[in-house]
């Protein structure tokens, strides 16, 4: 099923807090949304974390939009990055 059909996509978070997760995102006005916004409990405590789209490809008539961390618009957190990695 395409992203035309179903009105969805699957976001890809690539880094910082989220880092790894996916979920999949209703498209708004037939297109992926280029920022958005995900609140998340780290370490018990409730932050607002921004991530901007850096890449948007089809797979298997799906579309994948990856999403880059913006620490600078975001609620502030202490996640080790040696972790990630």
């Amino acid at each position: 099923m395409s992203a035309e059909t179903s009105g969805e996509y699957v976001a890809e978070f690539i880094d910082g807090p989220l880092e790894g997760e996916f979920e999949r995102r209703v498209l708004v006005s037939g297109e992926p949304e280029e920022r958005v916004a995900r609140v998340a409990a780290i370490d018990g405590l409730e932050s607002l974390f921004w991530y901007d789209a850096v890449e948007r490809r089809e797979v298997d008539g799906e579309v994948r939009v990856r999403f880059r961390f913006d620490a600078g618009d975001s609620d502030p957190v202490e996640f080790d990055q040696d972790d990630n990695e």
